[in-house]
């Protein structure tokens, strides 16, 4: 028993790293391409919007609610920010704030109708993300927007000391993410509300308040996620970030946050997005077709889903029996 109880200690702590550990010895073996300098480097500059966005998701999650519309405030954000620039001539610095206004207002929709009409964040959520997509091909008419300058190629495409500017970005935010979440009040107060919503609304804290903030927060980067997204891509895609939400729950998943909300360390989300990153290259190197990756990541999910409840369920057994 002492064994196993060391096992279970050793996975709950450092699991996430050896998995990220593993997955790098395999792919190592499997292809010489993988262990190289430029590749890890192309491997961050690739989940850099995933890894941004995450931060904001974890958030919400940790609250015991999910933001499906991610991906669809991607493409809202880039058609939106190309036509800006292509019709209106809007300076960069201009479309950057434009970008996450709107980031700002679609995750204050989000958090205002879940926290003031009851919807549950699945569902309203999941109507943004259809709704927003459809005004994404309405307002192109299934046409991507492209032709804006150049100057905003350095949001995407640039580097600072040769490290590309969406790796050093996405630091950045995670850095002042686990400020936010192990540091200041509102980080305490969304862990409380995952914990127990009416509990925490009875000590006094403002949960609705709270609720709408992560909302917001969660949207302003994953538009910022979106401008990443179109300054490489240089073109507004209505159909850009079709599984973006998808891999940002996953990242978010794998990096030990419980998807039932109150519990997870934020630092594990950076192994959480490494690994999403480190999987698909490997795979893409290996030449695995992407439908055989989408099922792969579908078991990876799954998989680090149950494993959080599992382990939730142990915790839960093992305090029944010491209070017993």
């Amino acid at each position: 028993m002492k064994v196993i109880d060391a096992i279970r200690k050793l996975t709950s702590n450092y699991g996430i790293a050896i998995v990220l550990f593993v997955f790098i010895v395999i792919f190592t073996i499997a292809t010489p391409r993988f262990f190289a300098y430029r590749n890890f480097i192309n491997v961050l500059r690739q989940v850099s919007p995933v890894g941004i966005a995450a931060v904001g998701m974890t958030m919400v999650i940790i609250t015991g609610g999910i933001d499906l519309s991610a991906g669809s405030l991607v493409a809202l954000v880039g058609v939106l920010s190309a036509h800006a620039m292509v019709e209106y001539n809007m300076p960069v610095p201009m479309v950057i704030l434009l970008g996450l206004v709107i980031g700002a207002l679609v995750g204050l929709l989000n958090g205002f109708a879940i926290t003031k009409t009851n919807i549950p964040p699945f569902i309203f959520t999941l109507g943004m993300m259809t709704g927003l997509r459809g005004f994404c091909y309405i307002l192109t008419r299934g046409m991507p927007i492209f032709g804006f300058t150049k100057d905003f190629d350095f949001l995407g495409k640039g580097f600072l000391f040769r490290v590309p500017i969406p790796v050093i970005s996405m630091f950045v935010i995670f850095a002042i993410g686990w400020v936010i979440v192990n540091k200041s009040r509102f980080g305490r107060y969304i862990y409380a509300i995952g914990g127990n919503k009416e509990a925490t609304r009875l000590s006094g804290i403002n949960v609705h308040k709270n609720l709408i903030f992560a909302y917001i927060i969660s949207g302003m980067l994953s538009a910022f996620a979106g401008l990443i997204i179109l300054s490489r891509l240089s073109s507004g895609q209505p159909a850009a970030g079709q599984d973006f939400a998808f891999d940002v729950i996953t990242a978010v998943v794998l990096g030990g946050i419980s998807i039932t909300g109150g519990e997870g360390k934020f630092s594990g989300i950076i192994f959480g997005v490494i690994i999403l990153g480190v999987l698909s290259n490997g795979l893409t190197l290996l030449n695995v077709y992407d439908y055989y990756q989408m099922v792969i990541k579908c078991v990876v999910l799954i998989v680090a889903v149950g494993f959080d409840q599992y382990t939730k369920r142990h915790q839960q057994v093992k305090k029944a029996v010491t209070e017993a």
